[in-house]
């Protein structure tokens, strides 16, 4: 048990989450330089000449450089073992990004100094604060012109609502950018711009005591305008208190320069000694406790075809509790079947380690034949309890799916099954016809973009899309006790219903639903479909 306990301990897990462009998978890819991962970091920019992010493997993310789904990566760094969770920052992926803050114990906010707190960073900052996820802050391209840095700290605390506490402080910015002040060390840590995809750069320590080489180095004006910030943040900042940050009402804020790799490692190292080891996790009888409990995990991600050459589908699983073995039947609670989890893996972009053992934090793929579906619980046989369940996000645009040529149709139902089980897009049929007429909801448009183009290039299946106009779906709750044929609606209403056959409405207009509810008053609506609980 003491090895279990150990090695349970030293895990880290945690998603990094970002607005597009604050920096993130660039961050990402410095942390595995650090550890040793990877020897070079690529840039995520889509140029065809660029090296791609490790973390970005799907050949849309290389041409249009941006990620679209959430990569897994597993490292060792300083005798901790990090699994991170790098998620996709455009709001088009943004389901994608809440299902894997399920399995993170806590999250690294990457913010552009220049642009402070934007949209999809309040969007994402939100479910972490339902989850009580501690947040750690890294405000990213010190290098060029920022904000200034209170207003910048008074914009995270105002529009997030959370208090902040500076770990560092920057020295200028852009072509002025002298480095950080470290706080606790009272010292400065000097800034070059470094070769920056090499973790080799010359950063000096000046001590606050050295006053004539802090001068030589940053310069009269700079040293004067640092002294005057600290006085002021002495005055106005939030102490540090680690259980505070464990909570998730204080974020330790820290700034650097991904690009150049200037606070990375500086960051690296607070982040692993302030972020907790695995948390409890809430089933329905209790929360489980990593370290007392065997082997449980949950399903919080499935993709298909991440390697051309297998044509398979991986499950992805958090780990839970306890540890994990190669040789060990499991339960699928949904199923209740027992079995071996085939093919257990880690995965390092596209690359895979075949896995015999791994512990609570870690995630693994494993291979699924089918029979997985996100928000379900793997536990050892004889247990018999259930994960909360992950809600499945409303859709908001909706389009008609017609396939070019008819004659692909098993390879066209197969395909678009396969997208729908991983969470991605949902799909729906008209009500009373049978795949004849597929319906497809997203969350973001861009998703319709990314369906053609897998569709053509993985199942070799073109598609038309036709747009519809609805923009409202409810699940209807009580369906068996409804008389669909006779539900009186309105005139921009449309009945259709999801894969396991539940009935829903779609609407143009808001308006209608509650007239619809109000014409038929034994009629139940619901904004969520049902979940795995």
């Amino acid at each position: 048990m003491a090895d279990i306990t150990k090695e349970i301990n030293r895990r880290r897990t945690f998603a990094i989450i970002s607005h597009p462009d604050a920096g993130k998978t660039t961050l990402t890819e410095k942390f595995l330089l650090y550890g040793g991962a990877i020897n070079l970091a690529g840039s995520v920019k889509g140029k065809a000449t660029a090296r791609h992010a490790v973390s970005d493997w799907m050949e849309i993310e290389k041409e249009r450089g941006i990620s679209v789904t959430s990569s897994v990566l597993q490292f060792e760094y300083d005798n901790y073992c990090i699994n991170i969770l790098d998620t996709p920052g455009h709001q088009d992926f943004s389901e994608d990004t809440y299902r894997t803050l399920m399995a993170a114990d806590s999250a690294v906010m990457v913010i552009d100094a220049s642009k402070g707190v934007e949209a999809q960073t309040r969007k994402l900052f939100k479910v972490c604060a339902m989850r009580h996820i501690p947040i750690f802050t890294f405000i990213n391209k010190m290098d060029r012109d920022a904000r200034d840095t209170f207003d910048l700290l008074d914009e995270v605390e105002k529009e997030l609502g959370i208090a902040t506490c500076p770990v560092n402080w920057p020295i200028g910015s852009g072509k002025g950018f002298k480095g950080v002040y470290d706080r606790e060390k009272n010292e400065v840590l000097t800034f070059s711009d470094t070769e920056k995809g090499t973790r080799e750069g010359h950063t000096e320590i000046i001590s606050m005591e050295d006053e004539q080489k802090l001068t030589d180095f940053i310069g009269d004006a700079a040293k004067e305008k640092l002294q005057e910030e600290l006085e002021l943040l002495e005055g106005a900042g939030a102490e540090f208190d680690l259980d505070e940050v464990r909570a998730g009402d204080l974020t330790p804020v820290f700034f650097g320069s991904a690009l150049t790799n200037f606070g990375v490692e500086v960051f690296l190292q607070h982040f692993l000694e302030m972020a907790m080891p695995p948390r409890p996790r809430k089933a329905d009888t209790g929360e489980i406790d990593p370290l007392t409990n065997d082997f449980s995990a949950f399903v919080f991600k499935i993709q298909a075809n991440m390697n051309k050459a297998h044509r398979d589908r991986v499950a992805f699983m958090r780990i839970c509790s306890g540890k994990y073995d190669a040789t060990m039947n499991v339960k699928h609670i949904q199923s209740g079947r027992e079995m071996r989890l085939s093919q257990p893996q880690q995965i390092m972009a596209d690359e895979r380690k075949i896995l015999t053992e791994a512990y609570a934090g870690d995630i693994i793929g494993v291979f699924d034949p089918g029979l997985f579906s996100i928000g379900d619980t793997i536990t050892l046989p004889g247990k018999n309890f259930r994960y909360e369940g992950i809600p499945t996000f409303a859709p908001e645009h909706f389009a008609r799916v017609r396939q070019v040529d008819t004659m692909k149709r098993k390879q066209f139902v197969k395909g678009i099954t396969q997208i729908a089980q991983e969470g991605a897009i949902q799909i729906f049929q008209e009500f009373n016809t049978g795949l004849e007429e597929i319906i497809v909801g997203v969350v973001g448009v861009l998703q319709f973009e990314v369906l053609q183009y897998r569709l053509q290039s993985e199942y070799n299946v073109e598609i038309k899309l036709e747009k519809l106009p609805y923009e409202y779906i409810r699940w209807i709750e009580n369906g068996p006790e409804i008389d669909l044929a006779h539900l009186t609606g309105t005139s921009d209403m449309k009945k259709i219903k999801d894969l396991k056959d539940q009935p829903l409405l779609l609407f143009v207009n808001e308006w209608s639903i509650g007239m619809t509810l109000d014409r038929n008053k034994d009629l139940k609506l619901s904004e969520f479909g049902r979940g795995n609980m």
